[in-house]
């Protein structure tokens, strides 16, 4: 299970340590792609190809459908994680995250997210003061 919210440094080389943590779960090898919110996400490869297999299944035919497949699949490279647990952020997914010298890796079950650290901060903050109306949208569906 992937959760829990923390701060990394990207090396010079464009490399960030996955949590200790998070590393058993991931395994050796991921999968990193283009995520919501201007975030990264990084999927252990088993969950990665569930994930791809749905998407691929979508129908081709409506734009919106293709639009949102091409932004995960081609945008998605697989990344080895060395002996130290750090991942190689490839250049366009730098660039597509505004990532700096500072990341926050977060958590979210069965994947990671990746975040520039000054857009987490106001994401959070923000998401955190709707927590009460978000609730009650969880609750109408059932949760």
């Amino acid at each position: 299970m992937l959760i829990g919210e923390f701060l990394h440094i990207i090396d010079v080389k464009k490399r960030v340590s996955l949590p200790a943590k998070f590393r058993k779960e991931i395994g050796k090898g991921a999968v990193i792609t283009r995520g919501l919110d201007k975030c990264l996400f990084v999927y252990p490869v088993s969950e990665w190809k569930n994930f791809a297999e749905r998407l691929s299944a979508l129908p081709m035919g409506q734009k919106d459908k293709r639009d949102f497949v091409r932004i995960f699949l081609a945008g998605a490279s697989e990344v080895e994680s060395d002996k130290l647990g750090r991942i190689l952020i490839p250049d366009h997914l730098k660039k597509y995250a505004e990532l700096e010298e500072k990341a926050v890796i977060c958590g979210m079950y069965k994947r990671l997210e990746i975040w520039n650290e000054k857009r987490w901060e106001k994401y959070r903050e923000e998401t955190e003061k709707q927590a009460d109306i978000l609730a009650e949208k969880l609750g109408e569906m059932g949760m």
